[in-house]
């Protein structure tokens, strides 16, 4: 009955998905108000990825093992990140910290712009590979569901490890102030986020070996970009040398993004 009440609206399941990521933003962005917390919008990220995905699927009447295998996917992806940013939240990240302090007394209407409705369409326009994959679900899988959901999968996992490496050794107090350089840290001072950007070429390719919609290149180039330039490495490292002593080495000895071999003393 809701479905039919749904579809009798004559909007798209892309349109109920902006719709979807717009309200839940707004309501966010209220109780961020009341908490003084902009920070909760970083734990919807995956859960509203994955519920315009889950919506596209149900509306667009989905079906098959491409879209099993997409929602599998993206429900176990954002569950797991959800679940880590939550575990690690402690009160406001010194980002949105920064911001309050720089906007006053402004804040409260420029967060509900600058952080959460920009979120919320950057939540709706990064899962466009996966929306096609389940509306295009209809079509016979080839190679590039194949590799797509192999690469999916892997970066779900790789990505999982990084984290559970960091927080095991952030638990440790015998290693306050040092750097992290062991696991997968030792090849790369992000695993995390080359898990990340891995995942989500993985999720273009099942989405354009079902579309054939080369724009949908746009999502994975999107999420590479904002990792490397905006809200990852480069908002990480910024000023960390004089934070961490022995950060220096560290950079000099092992690659920022993708894993490689460290570089020898």
């Amino acid at each position: 009955m809701t479905q039919a009440l749904f579809s009798h609206l004559h909007f798209s399941p892309s349109t109920w998905g902006l719709i979807f990521t717009v309200s839940a933003g707004t309501l966010l962005w209220l109780l961020s108000l009341r908490l003084r917390d902009a920070s909760i919008v970083d734990i919807f990220w995956g859960p509203g990825v994955a519920g315009v995905v889950d919506i596209a699927a149900w509306l667009g009447h989905a079906s098959g093992p491409r879209t099993a295998a997409v929602l599998v996917l993206v429900n176990l992806w954002a569950l797991r990140l959800a679940a880590h940013i939550w575990t690690r939240h402690s009160g406001e990240d010194h980002r949105y910290a920064a911001m309050r302090t720089k906007f006053g007394p402004n804040w409260w209407w420029i967060s509900l712009v600058q952080v959460f409705l920009l979120q919320a369409v950057l939540i709706w326009f990064v899962p466009a590979p996966l929306v096609a994959a389940v509306l295009f679900s209809w079509k016979a899988m080839g190679w590039l569901d194949t590799g797509g959901i192999a690469v999916a999968a892997l970066a779900i996992v790789f990505e999982a490890i990084a984290d559970l490496q960091l927080a095991s050794f952030r638990a440790d107090p015998t290693n306050k102030g040092k750097v992290m350089d062991r696991g997968l840290w030792g090849w790369s001072r992000h695993p995390n986020y080359f898990g990340e950007a891995a995942l989500w070429w993985g999720f273009f390719a099942i989405g354009f070996g079902a579309s054939h919609m080369l724009w949908l290149i746009l999502s994975p180039l999107l999420i590479t970009f904002l990792l490397l330039q905006v809200s990852g490495i480069s908002l990480m490292e910024e000023k960390i040398d004089e934070r961490r002593p022995g950060y220096a080495d560290y950079k000099r000895r092992v690659s920022a993004f993708v894993p490689w071999p460290p570089a020898k003393n």
